[in-house]
């Protein structure tokens, strides 16, 4: 067994094509992250990936659309986002496939 941390990643993210990374594959990356209440991430879309983001805990918007603990919000490729954090706030974000810069502000 190996044991690691969260903050041994970047942003969060711990599987996926890129470094550092558990398990550098193409298929999917995988990423834990946690904001402060009011943390915003711009209006964006991604043309190669599907994106799936579960609130774990807190309360989020994405478009204006309000979620809590235990939704399951599925992103399609080249549908464009927001979020932003209502109360401190955990997600787990899985993108399928894994495609470096494919993060685009709109």
């Amino acid at each position: 067994m190996q044991i690691y941390n969260l903050s041994d990643f970047k942003g969060g993210w711990f599987v996926g094509n890129f470094h550092p990374t558990l398990f550098p594959i193409k298929e999917a990356e995988v990423a834990i992250k946690r904001y402060k209440a009011g943390d915003y991430d711009a209006k964006h879309l991604h043309k190669e990936s599907e994106e799936i983001t579960i609130v774990v805990s807190g309360r989020v918007s994405m478009n204006g659309e309000v979620y809590v603990e235990n939704d399951v919000i599925l992103i399609d490729k080249n549908e464009a986002t927001d979020f932003i954090a209502l109360t401190d706030a955990i997600t787990c974000v899985v993108k399928i496939p894994s495609v470096k810069n494919d993060k685009y502000v709109v």
